[in-house]
């Protein structure tokens, strides 16, 4: 096996398969069961694939390929020809073993960046699209936390929260992953191009199971909350109306078997209910990167940090217990003028993924400013 699909006779064979219409996950999968890999599947007479597709979708597999499918090949073969392009199938090594999770996994997926990060310990971190500032900070910051604390933070690109999410985990160690629901070679929205850019700058990557070319049609980003969920170990929602794509990914992930996290809010605000609505389903309610981080046993490092709760909206949330203990590190590491994270680390002694957490609720707190340049200066 190989770890993704480059020789351009298998890249067509299996655009072939998944990209006739009528082929749907399920079928294509139901066909290379049948008949083994795509190009086997391509060779069976219309009879044959008849009795495992409908007969409009055997006849289509059998026809040779029209002038838009060979486009789409050649196009498809230009573009894996570019450095960080590559198309990985469910039968290369690269594929990420956690979709085979879902009901319909993708049977092929489109990556610009790096495939690696498919695979690694992941975070999925959802939201409104309209987000509050509150919110966008809420989730720019956790996300940082996540990232330094080695996960991949997942989101889907979008306007919102999932831009602030992939923000904040650039500024981290874990890099970032977006699941889009157009082709990889369109970024939508597109303001987001520099993003974008930033996201496979840093080893991240942009993924899709839509073929190049594909515009943002509204029922594809539903479907690409399964692909969200499915990659992460747990799903963060950080603000939503009580009728949103995010409450979609939270059921997908809960479905799988991932952990359902969601951020409250003032029961008067709009985008707190679909939140609110999950906590009352089951998913944990969260207020610090800790109450995450402590359900995944190989990080409890970080669940050291038992921060204290807030006694009111206004409240400090400051670290309490063993991690005043930090703080007071902190207090003789951490100066009014600006400091590098990695330069606070060598000050006090603390590993990335503690000083991280530390700073976080620091900063929550307002004792701690972070300013440009992932550096960091005391408030009070």
């Amino acid at each position: 096996m190989t770890e993704s699909t480059r020789d351009p006779a298998d890249v067509a064979a299996w655009l072939r398969l998944t990209a006739t219409p009528g082929v749907s996950a399920q079928s294509g999968r139901r066909l290379l069961a049948a008949f083994g890999l795509p190009q086997t599947v391509l060779a069976q007479d219309t009879a044959r694939l008849r009795e495992v597709v409908e007969p409009d979708v055997a006849r289509a597999l059998s026809a040779p390929p029209d002038a838009a499918m060979s486009s789409l090949i050649a196009r498809t073969v230009a573009w894996l020809a570019e450095p960080h392009h590559a198309v990985v199938t469910m039968a290369d090594a690269g594929y990420p073993a956690q979709l085979l999770d879902l009901a319909d996994p993708p049977l092929l997926l489109y990556i610009n960046g790096n495939p690696g990060r498919l695979s690694g310990h992941a975070l999925g971190i959802v939201g409104a699209r309209k987000a509050t500032a509150q919110g966008a900070r809420d989730a720019r910051a956790f996300a940082s936390a996540f990232s330094q604390a080695g996960l991949t933070v997942v989101s889907g690109l979008a306007l919102g929260i999932d831009a602030a999410a992939h923000a904040g985990a650039l500024e981290g160690l874990g890099g970032t992953v977006a699941v889009v629901g157009t082709g990889v070679d369109i970024v939508y929205p597109a303001r987001h191009h520099a993003l974008a850019h930033q996201i496979v700058d840093a080893g991240g990557a942009i993924v899709s199971e839509f073929a190049l070319g594909t515009p943002g049609i509204p029922n594809h980003f539903p479907r690409r909350n399964r692909i969200i969920a499915a990659l992460s170990r747990g799903v963060l929602v950080v603000e939503a109306a009580e009728r949103s794509g995010s409450l979609i990914t939270a059921r997908l992930a809960s479905e799988i078997g991932r952990e359902v996290f969601a951020m409250p809010g003032s029961i008067h605000a709009e985008l707190a209910r679909g939140c609110h609505k999950l906590i009352r389903q089951g998913a944990k309610l969260v207020e610090t990167p800790v109450d995450v981080l402590e359900e995944f046993g190989d990080l409890a490092a970080i669940a050291q940090l038992q921060p204290s709760r807030p006694s009111g909206p206004s409240a400090q949330r400051v670290p309490s217990g063993a991690s005043a203990d930090v703080a007071d590190v902190f207090g003789a590491a951490l100066a009014y003028d600006p400091v590098t994270f990695d330069a606070l680390c060598e000050r006090s002694g603390l590993t990335a993924d503690v000083a991280a957490a530390a700073l976080l609720e620091l900063e929550l707190g307002g004792t701690v400013e972070r300013v440009p340049g992932n550096r960091y200066r005391r408030l009070a």
